[in-house]
């Protein structure tokens, strides 16, 4: 058995997971209602305030799949009771970053700004206080696409080894080489 497959995921108060026909799995809550197609092989049942997953077989594919949709469900629940957030810091010189909506404007130190569109699921937010770096706060109810889209805007400007500049998430540890060595 999966170790993280077998385990069930518990149902908080004011949150409803049903299974459509289809083997699809639907979680509504207070912050909004997601769903998730699961692999026709894996069983899902909804007893007791928890839900359940079981594999037909020992096969790889079984297995492999056991585990990822028990823990996609987990992210599905934990989305739309307390939501995610992932916070992007922008360090350089010069680098800006505002929005107006769900537009963001960033300046990254090239010769044009470069205006991004972030998804209606999620909402932006910028700061940018006097002695720190600007900082950019994603939020919303569904993991993978937060995830996606914070990566996209690192991926615009990602961190350099020497200096660190560029896009990193906060609290990230960046890899930084020691540079040239001196002249004699």
């Amino acid at each position: 058995m999966s170790r993280i497959g077998k385990q069930p995921v518990t149902i908080p108060a004011g949150v409803t997971v049903t299974v459509g026909s289809d083997n699809v799995v639907s979680v509504k809550g207070p912050k909004g209602e997601l769903k998730q197609a699961v692999d026709r092989d894996i069983k899902v049942e909804v007893k007791d305030g928890e839900v359940n997953f079981s594999r037909p077989t020992d096969q790889i594919r079984h297995r492999a799949l056991h585990g990822l949709y028990r823990a996609i469900t987990a992210n599905l629940v934990k989305g739309v009771t307390d939501g995610y957030t992932k916070k992007l810091e922008l360090v350089g010189v010069g680098f800006k970053a505002s929005n107006q909506g769900n537009l963001l404007d960033l300046s990254l130190g090239y010769s044009h700004n470069i205006v991004f569109e972030i998804p209606k699921e999620l909402k932006v937010t910028t700061a940018q206080e006097k002695g720190q770096n600007p900082t950019i706060s994603l939020e919303g109810t569904d993991k993978q696409l937060l995830g996606q889209v914070a990566a996209k805007i690192r991926s615009l400007r990602k961190p350099e080894p020497y200096k660190g500049k560029g896009v990193k998430y906060a609290g990230e540890q960046l890899r930084r080489k020691a540079g040239k060595a001196a002249g004699k």
